[in-house]
């Protein structure tokens, strides 16, 4: 919230307007590099190298190798969060996505658009703990593969309102198209498409927002394990969904980071490359998309405002 992207410095305007003295704000420093060193002292009792430091979502970026322009990824956990490399200049967006810095790397700075989404795993949550229609939400894979379709159920679980690109406060959760035929299975499935919609409303603006069309998406977390809502999110996007066998890409993208910072390795994109994925390729016809998608808009609109 202090610093300002355009300049790379901490904003002095904005340190003035909070009464903040700028040698008590941290020093600004690359993301990778002999940065700090440990504590011979400390608890680790050696003087080891800190030569990595990025957050969670761009080191995810790093991780999955979105090293070019168009690039994106996303992360799905309680939320969801997507991120496109930029290039190396900030640009606003115009379809309520945030600008932010990805990462600054060998005098290079690379920047990123991002659209997080409130809620994701913690609507497939709710069905264990809130509704207690199942016992597990590995159950939602099975439960929705078990019907041909949604029988034009839809789950808008905007359960504290919706974030991007809406940004939308007074939203609030909305099932619609409930009939006496509506089973657990529906809701299941409604619950998993809802994130994929989700994800898709972010992509969309993110493509817009660029002037490209986004060649796939990456992607990780623990829901990416779903087989259902990875090849639903692919079909409903119209572009492949790639899954690593190896989960845990923000680690990845931090450990690549401290890496080049000690030349261990002089470039990552090999071992990047090298990672074995699981492809999830388009199946949906472009008409049915365009129909469920249709729907999903019309189901944001009627949850929008109920607070208000």
């Amino acid at each position: 919230m202090l610093f300002n992207i355009h300049k790379m410095k901490w904003d002095d305007g904005l340190l003035q307007l909070f009464n903040l003295n700028p040698e008590s704000i941290p020093e600004v420093v690359p993301n990778s590099g002999e940065l700090a060193y440990t504590d011979p002292n400390s608890f680790l009792g050696i003087q080891a190298p800190i030569s990595g430091l990025i957050v969670d979502q761009q080191a995810a970026l790093f991780g999955h190798g979105c090293f070019k322009k168009g690039d994106l990824k996303n992360t799905y956990g309680t939320g969801c969060f997507a991120l496109v490399n930029i290039g190396n200049y900030p640009k606003l967006s115009r379809y309520g996505l945030l600008t932010t810095v990805a990462w600054v790397l060998d005098g290079t700075t690379k920047f990123a658009l991002d659209g997080g989404v409130y809620t994701a795993g913690s609507a497939i949550d709710w069905l264990v703990n809130g509704l207690g229609i199942i016992k597990s939400p590995a159950e939602t894979d099975g439960l929705a593969s078990s019907i041909p379709s949604n029988d034009g159920l839809y789950f808008v679980p905007a359960f504290v309102g919706l974030a991007a690109p809406y940004w939308d406060s007074t939203a609030r959760g909305t099932m619609l198209g409930i009939t006496d035929g509506t089973t657990k299975a529906n809701v299941a499935r409604a619950t998993l498409e809802a994130i994929a919609y989700q994800v898709d409303d972010v992509l969309r603006c993110m493509e817009a927002d660029l002037g490209l069309t986004v060649p796939k998406l990456r992607v990780d977390g623990g829901p990416t394990a779903n087989r259902f809502l990875m090849q639903f999110q692919a079909d409903i996007t119209g572009v492949p969904v790639e899954v690593p066998d190896f989960s845990e890409v923000t680690t990845k993208g931090t450990a690549l980071l401290a890496g080049l910072g000690i030349n261990f390795w002089d470039d990552v994109s090999e071992i990047i490359a090298s990672t074995k994925k699981t492809t999830y390729n388009p199946k949906m016809s472009s008409d049915e998309r365009r129909r469920l998608i249709a729907g999903w808009r019309r189901a944001v609109t009627r949850s929008r405002g109920w607070n208000a």
